[in-house]
Parts: structure tokens; sequence; C-alpha cells
């Protein structure tokens, strides 16, 4: 497996243990990319030296916008052409790449990453270290990747779980607790900030939103397990109280066609934008006066803790690991997954009642700072890396003192 090394390729600097954090995407990507790049400014005064290897398909023009973001954080990334779950071209890169990098520490983000990470240990020795960041889509295929991918974590030095049930739900797969972590996602506090009261958003000016009408704002990517149907389906609902309230929705996906369809139908176009792909959300969370989380299925979804700390008042739906984040009536509103009235309910109540909506939103803001900041995450990961890195080397000098004889 060796292979000659691109002259675009990053350097690790000697006196630096490299971290690959290696994922695979498609389009522009979701919340993990998020933590992955702006997590390594964290690194950068550290004994680590991280870098994102991401697999995409080849062509793929969402990948440019990820590499551009990238050079603003200033995190190395390495694009590998992946044409799909089968695709085994993929490893002799990645393998002269952990050569060229002396990667000590693969973190995998997903089923291939996981599985590759197992494979390559072979022949280039490094921990390896796993997030999960949540099986959210179902499908027999998928359900048999996710099946593998249960089993590649019993093998891993360390996972990563980014919320409470999935951490339960590593321990059940027989992950030793030395060897499993609960690190919740982290939102970097001083880039998602606005003022309170915020000042006019320029997006709505642009869209010529009446000042008195209400935006409920909501984002991630179009598909089932994000229960954008349901968010539509709840807004006759809202509307038929006499609220005074539109909604975007920004993101892209395969459901895309069927939403539209779906706005059209209960007669919605006037009140209902599918915004598309937005690159600069701060600008769009200053936009919304009401964030809605819609899923039927998430683990902790970056978005949430993004608009929070934009101190965007949220209704969110009850899963997973948002109640752990979410305190119903205390720093947000909560309701059942795939329930439209509920969430129509609430919509209501946060449209009708501003002060309530000015309480929550400097709530929700506190919790952030106090409980999930990305440097604060940063922290934890780091100490893991520590650990890992000092029984490497307590087995190195084992194995040196076995072979001498000493």
């Amino acid at each position: 497996m060796h292979r000659r090394v691109p002259p675009d390729w990053p350097v690790c600097p000697i006196d630096r243990a490299g971290v690959l954090h290696v994922r695979t995407i498609t389009h522009t990507g979701g919340g993990p990319d998020k933590t992955i790049l702006l997590a390594a400014r964290y690194l950068h005064d550290t004994p680590y030296w991280p870098a994102a290897a991401y697999l995409h398909p080849p062509g793929d023009p969402g990948f440019a916008v990820v590499r551009r973001r990238a050079d603003l954080l200033d995190c190395p990334v390495i694009g590998i052409r992946d044409r799909g779950p089968l695709d085994l071209a993929v490893l002799p890169p990645l393998l002269a790449l952990c050569r060229h990098l002396r990667i000590r520490i693969w973190h995998g983000h997903g089923l291939k990453p996981n599985l590759i990470g197992l494979l390559l240990r072979r022949f280039h020795p490094m921990k390896l270290v796993a997030t999960t960041h949540g099986w959210t889509v179902r499908g027999a295929r998928l359900a048999l990747y996710y099946a593998i991918d249960r089993r590649c974590l019993r093998f891993y030095d360390h996972v990563i779980s980014v919320s409470d049930d999935l951490h339960e739900w590593v321990r059940q797969l027989g992950v030793p607790a030395e060897r499993c972590s609960l690190v919740h996602n982290g939102i970097d506090e001083q880039a998602f900030r606005r003022q309170f009261p915020p000042p006019r958003s320029p997006l709505r000016g642009a869209r010529q939103v009446p000042e008195d009408r209400l935006v409920i704002g909501a984002v991630g990517r179009l598909s089932a397990e994000k229960g954008f149907d349901v968010l539509i389906r709840a807004l006759p609902a809202v509307l038929a109280h006499g609220t005074d309230v539109e909604l975007w929705i920004a993101g892209e996906g395969e459901a895309r066609a069927a939403l539209q369809a779906l706005i059209e139908r209960l007669g919605l176009s006037a009140r209902v934008t599918l915004l598309g792909f937005v690159e600069d959300t701060v600008a769009l969370f200053h936009a919304f006066d009401v964030f809605v989380l819609s899923s039927r299925r998430e683990a902790l979804p970056n978005v949430l803790l993004e608009a929070m700390a934009m101190s965007v008042p949220v209704v969110a739906t009850r899963v997973a690991g948002v109640p752990a984040v979410i305190r119903d009536g205390d720093n947000g509103l909560l309701c059942a997954p795939g329930d439209s009235d509920g969430l129509a309910a609430c919509v209501r109540r946060m449209a009708g009642d501003p002060t309530l909506r000015n309480r929550l939103a400097h709530a929700a803001r506190q919790s952030i700072e106090q409980r999930f900041t990305l440097a604060g995450r940063m922290r934890l990961e780091r100490e893991i890396y520590d650990g890992l890195l000092a029984r490497a080397a307590l087995d190195e000098s084992r194995a040196l003192r076995y072979k001498t004889g000493l």
C-alpha cells in the first residue's frame, strides 16, 4: 500500500503528534464537520497537530465549500475521492497520508472511517478514537452498515458519544467504561453571538418581511428524520389563530421536492420558503425570531446549540440528547416528535408572548456559556488523547525492556 505523496499535502511539525479526523461526506457536510473544523484552533498551542481527511464523491461541488470553510479556520483538509461504501481505492491514499503526517491518533466519524481505521492500524501504528454522532437515518441497507459500525467500536481504543443516549448505547455494545466517554457537542460562543435585543436583520429587509411579522426558522438536511414535513403541517394551525408568521427552512437534501409539493398542497407558498444551502448561518440566526428543531431522530445537533448561543428562543422535539440541553419552560419549549398539533401549540405560545421569548432566549445563551462551549469540549477531548498516548508510551517502554532483557 505505498503511494507517492501529492505535493499539496500538508506537513505535520516534527514536535507535534498528528491527529487525523476522518469522515465521509456529501454536499457541504453537517454538524460534525463544523466541530471538526472549528476544533483545530483549540489544539494549535498543544502537543497535537490536527488535520481532516474527507471521503467525498468525485466532482461533488459541496466539498469546495468545506475546503473554503477549513481554510478560514486554519484546519488542514485533504480530500479523498470516494465512489461509495465498497470503494476500497481509498485505502492506499489514506495509509500514505497517515505515514506522511506521522499520525498518532486516528479519529473516525462514521462507519467507513471506523472500519478503515481498524484495517490501517495493521500497517501503521496509531491509537483509534471514534465519535458517535447518532444513527438517525433508517433503511435496511443502512441498518446493516450501522450494525457493522457498532461492531467496529468494540475494538477502538476510545469511543466518544455526544449525547447521553448514545453513551448508554455504546456501553451496551460491550465497550468497557474506561474506553468510552460522554462529551457533549460544543459551540464557539464568541462566533455565535448577537446583541440583545437584536438589531434589524438585513436578510429580513432583503426578503421584505413586514415589521411586525415573526420569522420561524429551521436549519438542517432536507430528509425524513428532520421532520420538516411535521413543521410545515403545523403552520396552518398557527396561522389560524391569527399569528402573523412565516417559516424559513435552510438546507438541501433528497426531500426538497416532496416538501415543496407539501407546501403548495397546503396553500402555504406565501408563508413557507425553502432557502436552500445558506453558508452564513450567523446572519441567518440574526433573522429568526424563533428557532424550531422538528426532528424525529437526533443525537445532539449543533444547529440547536448555535440557535441557543445566538439567543434565539427554541422550540424542539423531545428526542435523544435534546432534553439534556432544553429544559421545558426554562430555556426552551419541548414537544413530542412527529406531533404537528403539539408543535403548533408551542410555536403559538412562543409567538404570542414576547416576554417568554426574551426570557427563554437569555436562559438559552446562559446554558451554552455554562455547559456547551467548544473550549470545554476540547479540554475533555485532549484529556482523552493525553491518556491514550501516555498508555502507548508505557507500552512501548515495556516492550523495549522485554526486548532488551532489562
